[in-house]
């Protein structure tokens, strides 16, 4: 069966959700082949999780060399691999760091790249990639023509899904080029611990935009209730109001939630951008013209306060 790397994406020790997304995805297209990059001992705390999403092999490279010089001695790796496994396509989760490592990987491969896909499907051609482009005024179909391609897919767009296999971990000879250490990291900062889960990776997102008037009390008090993570329009977080790590748009971070609930938030292009892939979205405006009631599910027009505070109480009551 042809051959489908997975570069593993890892953070505070877990596999991410983006890549168990991946893994169920490659498992459609051929035989996911997991490859992870970073430092030593690494794999030993996640290769359950890789059995699990159904990782017919591991290819692992691990030690400082790998982990201290930034996306570089990751990109020079993954190329030597391609090389060796001549696999049907890399799939990379499209985060900063992952976007960096493909765009270096597709030059040293001289291939084709497709970025923030929300879906890769194959037919009689090869692999198709579905991407919303354009501030996700347009759905595209793309594929790669030339080399092998290397595919970005946005964390969400795909439901992570176990079927557990038998691992085999493979051990990569690393040889890598002056010009791969060139960058160190001297320092790493972890960020605070939040109870909530991390924005890129919930399964539900409640965001809060210009109507909250700057009080997201009650919106992370839904978020609470809910077990969600929070967002914020670019309007909310230009305005001081939410640290601008949390914004959800083009300019901030793309989500693909199972549930995205927008208060406060009219529905610029650019947050439109961001959050349009979500399964169910529901809007709470008090505008009855705001433009994000065209991608609602649901909607409510009224005052976010009453809403929101009866909506909480409500959750709070069935869950206890």
């Amino acid at each position: 069966m042809a051959q489908i790397l997975v570069l593993v994406d890892v953070q505070g020790g877990v596999v991410t959700k983006a890549t168990t997304e991946l893994l169920t995805l490659a498992r459609t297209l051929g035989e996911p082949a997991a490859v992870v990059l970073g430092p030593t001992g690494g794999y030993d705390a996640i290769a359950g999780t890789l059995a699990e999403f159904g990782a017919v092999s591991a290819h692992v490279a691990e030690g400082p060399q790998v982990a201290d010089h930034g996306a570089a001695p990751k990109a020079e790796i993954l190329a030597q691999l391609v090389a060796q496994a001549a696999p049907v396509a890399v799939l990379i989760s499209s985060t900063v760091e992952g976007k960096e490592i493909a765009g270096r990987l597709a030059v040293r491969l001289g291939s084709g790249l497709i970025t923030d896909a929300t879906d890769v499907t194959s037919d009689a051609d090869g692999l198709l990639a579905t991407q919303v482009v354009f501030g996700g005024s347009t759905i595209v179909k793309s594929r790669v023509v030339t080399g092998t391609p290397v595919i970005t897919v946005r964390g969400g767009g795909v439901t992570a899904e176990p079927l557990a296999a038998a691992t085999k971990r493979i051990d990569l000879q690393v040889e890598l080029s002056p010009a791969a250490s060139a960058v160190t990291v001297v320092e790493r900062r972890a960020a605070p611990p939040s109870a909530r889960p991390e924005l890129s990776e919930a399964s539900i997102v409640v965001s809060g935009g210009r109507g909250t008037g700057g009080d997201f009390g009650l919106i992370e008090a839904l978020a609470d209730v809910l077990g969600a993570a929070v967002g914020a329009s670019r309007a909310a977080t230009d305005a001081g109001w939410y640290p601008h790590s949390y914004q959800v748009g083009q300019t901030g971070k793309t989500v693909s939630p199972q549930l995205y609930i927008a208060v406060g938030i009219s529905g610029a292009i650019q947050h439109r951008a961001g959050m349009q892939t979500a399964k169910t979205i529901v809007v709470i405006n008090k505008d009855a013209e705001a433009p994000l009631f065209e991608l609602a599910d649901f909607g409510i027009v009224g005052d976010l306060v009453p809403i929101l505070t009866q909506a909480t109480a409500e959750l709070a009551k069935r869950k206890g």
